[in-house]
């Protein structure tokens, strides 16, 4: 007796459980193609990144959101098909995304920004930049932030937002530096005469562009002296070891060819106090 029970209840827990595990075989098949496609949809994906020359920091990023969003969309197919009641679960996901974005609000517009940067490419790696007073080579762009090596070997880390809210100056875009040098000359000697003095200096420098030749002239008038701008071309890498080597060649220009500066010679001394 006990035994027909026990098969009679085996047969109730069959034909009750037979279309659930329709559904469970039927998703699992679905998960195991879905999976399969999207892989072979992600490496499309990635080939067609490479061909239209996008950014490598950018790539995997690209590359992981898709897979995400497919397999996401693909996880939720299946979970209705099972039967799941998604409405909520789509809740608590978009308040807790609200939640996330809120907190996250800065780091969301640096990536926002190091989107915009890796895809627009205003500058790349290797590039000397300058943004306000940061000046730099560019070492790497992230999706958040973006390391710039200054001429004092320093690294500077600038928030990609940073970046996209103001003037970035990029010196190697037109692959000369045109570097500007103030220079002065007292009222009485001839600028003409300088001038010339300044470009011979300069050309003697192998660093420095012949073509086009440095533009020497007349900035400003002040008390003393005559202010000259000077404004040779160089390549960007050898951008600080040309100001300095331009400075000293000038001066012993100058030096070679009697031209005077005005300076103070006095000293004035005062107490300091405790």
């Amino acid at each position: 007796m006990e035994i027909d029970k026990i098969g009679e209840y085996f047969k109730i827990i069959a034909v009750e459980a037979y279309p659930f595990v329709k559904k469970i075989a039927l998703a699992a098949l679905i998960l195991w193609v879905g999976f399969k496609i999207i892989k072979k949809v992600i490496k499309f994906i990635d080939l067609a990144l490479v061909k239209a020359s996008v950014s490598e920091t950018l790539r995997p990023f690209l590359r992981s959101t898709f897979s995400f969003v497919l397999k996401g969309a693909l996880l939720f197919g299946v979970a209705s098909i099972i039967g799941a009641d998604l409405t909520g679960l789509l809740a608590i996901l978009a308040a807790a995304g609200f939640a996330i974005g809120m907190a996250l609000q800065g780091s969301l517009g640096n990536f926002a920004s190091g989107i915009l940067i890796l895809t627009l490419k205003p500058y790349k790696i290797g590039d000397w930049i300058q943004l306000e007073d940061k000046f730099g080579q560019v070492q790497e762009i992230g999706i958040f932030s973006t390391d710039v090596l200054t001429p004092g070997n320093k690294i500077l880390i600038i928030p990609n937002s940073m970046i996209t809210e103001t003037v970035v100056t990029n010196f190697s875009e037109r692959g000369k530096i045109r570097l500007e040098l103030e220079v002065t000359m007292p009222y009485d000697e001839s600028f003409p005469k300088v001038k010339q003095i300044i470009i011979d200096a300069l050309l003697e420098l192998p660093q420095v562009v012949k073509d086009p030749l440095p533009d020497v002239g007349i900035q400003n008038f002040d008390s003393h002296s005559v202010q000259l701008l000077v404004r040779p071309y160089v390549e960007p890498d050898q951008y600080w070891s040309v100001v300095f080597e331009s400075n000293r060649a000038i001066k012993k220009a100058f030096s070679e060819n009697n031209i005077k500066v005005a300076y103070s010679e006095g000293v004035e001394m005062g107490s300091i106090g405790e």
